[in-house]
């Protein structure tokens, strides 16, 4: 999903003059030609996170359409103060590009990891916030970004699905139950575990790489008699967009994500999903304990 950003990345730098590009160290080299030939475009705050996020609020107030890219931990968790400030408080957007998120960084332990960002943006205005499944999505939704004005999230990731479902963002059916059974839905890189993990279950499992704004009618059209959320950052981050959608809809609601514990472990990203639960076993025996 990197290497498709960064090449994204290039060729709108080439072909859109309103684009711009801000970084703070993290893929520096991999814009090099870049810089040299979009220089007053391409900027790099050095290791200045709430710097990086200042002078996109400064480059969007001008009319540019700020990409500002690093790890979630430092592009989120880091520079939070100024994401709230100098982007959403002056009402001016930018397309903020993550890698890294939750546990893809857990070689380098904590410090790189960073389960709540998406939550941190539901605290703020109506940020889309979109979150591939598999490298073929994120020119599309990249390139759309760039395309509007709104404030958008893209969470990159090196956890895939094996098949590529780009789209709007609506709910995608990969898997239909019988009339009334439980919808089971997977956030961008956790269907492919999801549908190993169901299979054989009376569900409706279903995909969607945008989980804002969440497709409501599409949840209110599957729920059945529950709804499984599969989502590969804190677990419960979407279940208050659930219930808006199914506000006046009696169901049962399970949540499955990173918990919220510490494990205080190194590991492999594998590892980590095993130790959530998010792996499918995990996952199978969370939904069949649910379902009954």
């Amino acid at each position: 999903m990197r290497e498709r950003f960064i090449e994204t990345t290039t060729d709108l730098l080439a072909d859109d003059p309103r684009s711009a590009l801000v970084l703070a160290d993290i893929s520096a080299a991999s814009f090099t030609s870049a810089a040299r030939r979009h220089p007053d475009r391409v900027l790099n705050v050095g290791i200045r996170e709430q710097l990086m996020i200042g002078v996109a609020g400064g480059l969007a107030l001008t009319g540019l359409r700020p990409i500002v890219h690093s790890y979630a931990t430092f592009l989120v968790d880091r520079a939070y103060e100024q994401i709230k400030l100098d982007l959403d408080h002056q009402g001016v957007g930018a397309v903020l590009v993550s890698i890294g998120g939750s546990y893809d960084g857990s070689a380098a332990g904590r410090t790189h990891m960073s389960p709540g960002d998406v939550a941190l943006f539901d605290t703020l205005g109506d940020w889309t916030v979109h979150v591939p499944g598999h490298p073929d999505e994120v020119a599309g939704l990249l390139r759309a970004a760039v395309g509007g004005d709104e404030p958008v999230y893209l969470r990159l990731s090196t956890q895939t699905n094996d098949a590529a479902y780009p789209g709007d963002g609506r709910i995608r059916v990969l898997r239909r139950g019988t009339a009334g059974a439980p919808l089971v839905l997977a956030v961008g890189p956790t269907l492919t575990a999801t549908l190993a993990a169901t299979a054989g279950m009376d569900v409706t499992v279903g995909y969607t790489h945008t989980p804002r704004p969440l497709d409501a009618a599409g949840v209110r059209e599957l729920a059945g008699s529950a709804v499984v959320l599969v989502e590969p950052y804190l677990a419960g981050t979407s279940s208050a967009a659930v219930g808006r959608a199914l506000r006046d809809v009696p169901h049962r609601l399970l949540a499955l994500g990173v918990e919220r514990t510490d494990l205080r472990r190194y590991g492999s990203p594998a590892d980590h999903a095993r130790w959530h639960g998010l792996d499918a076993a995990g996952l199978r025996r969370s939904i069949s304990a649910f379902l009954g």
